[in-house]
């Protein structure tokens, strides 16, 4: 079992083979983020993917809260600042580059919803592959209520996941939605019980570290890509991860498992096809 690595902001543990966990631990700030935090889950998710022996990674909070999006002393001590027409605001300067950096991730992360998720917080877990909450967990695109606008990528998922009017009404209203809802519209995926999320984020995590290293990447790039193009280009694109994939030997293995009514074995070697 290796041993549990400790950030400034954030801690990671390895419970199960091929899977680590990410927590954000600033339990007194609602997890909100700061550059800190931006800076430590940048170079965790660096240092992850690096590994050759991780292949799905969780993303949780430590608390009641799993992210409150942007620390509010933080962001009014920048507000009490002269403004310059050219300075970035605060969201794009300290929250984009994290949400960027998790859409970008070779890995495929579950974000484990433990409690509140809200404004830039929803947006981290939005940016994450697959969400599931515990069913204690409230989830809202609050910026409206400060007077802004979802910064941090929440314009451009929730359409995608929701639908435009599902989207304006989160989005317009600032409203709060427990798991229920968020299980109902298809904001998560899986609701369980406070208790169970961990384990049932690691079982997730564990089953998506079992498939096909190459083919989990690639199909992470092509349904990213889809969000952006029409029909044909996201088949063009699928054809073309398929035929970089026909030859692996973890497509052979799969095909021969499946005809011989086995679990496929497939290849843990970074370097291996």
């Amino acid at each position: 079992m290796r041993d549990t690595v400790r950030l400034e902001t954030l801690f990671y543990e390895f419970p199960a083979d091929g899977v680590a966990v990410l927590t954000l631990n600033r339990p007194e700030s609602a997890n909100g983020v700061v550059p800190e935090l931006v800076r430590d889950l940048c170079g965790a998710l660096d240092d992850l993917e690096a590994d050759t022996g991780i292949r799905a990674l969780v993303l949780t909070g430590a608390g009641r809260q799993f992210c409150a999006g942007g620390d509010l002393k933080a962001m009014r001590r920048y507000l009490d600042e002269e403004l310059h027409i050219a300075q970035e605001p605060y969201n794009a300067r300290v929250l984009f580059p994290l949400t960027q950096r998790l859409t970008t991730s070779r890995l495929p992360i579950v974000a484990a919803i433990n409690g509140g998720a809200t404004a830039g917080g929803l947006d981290l877990a939005l940016a994450c592959d697959i969400r599931i909450a515990s069913s204690r967990a409230k989830l809202g695109e609050t910026y409206i209520r400060l007077g802004l606008v979802p910064g941090n990528g929440g314009t451009y998922f929730l359409p995608r996941l929701l639908g435009s009017g599902m989207a304006a009404e989160l989005a317009l209203t600032g409203d709060i939605v427990d798991a229920a809802r968020a299980l109902e519209i298809g904001l998560v995926t899986h609701v369980v019980e406070p208790d169970e999320l961990r384990d049932a984020a690691v079982a997730l995590a564990a089953k998506l570290a079992g498939r096909p290293r190459l083919a989990i990447e690639a199909t992470k790039q092509a349904l990213r890509a889809s969000w952006s193009h029409d029909l044909s280009t996201a088949m063009s694109a699928s054809f073309w991860a398929v035929s970089a994939l026909y030859h692996t030997d973890d497509l052979r293995e799969g095909v021969a498992a499946a005809l011989e009514k086995r679990e496929p074995q497939y290849n843990r070697t970074p370097g291996g096809k």
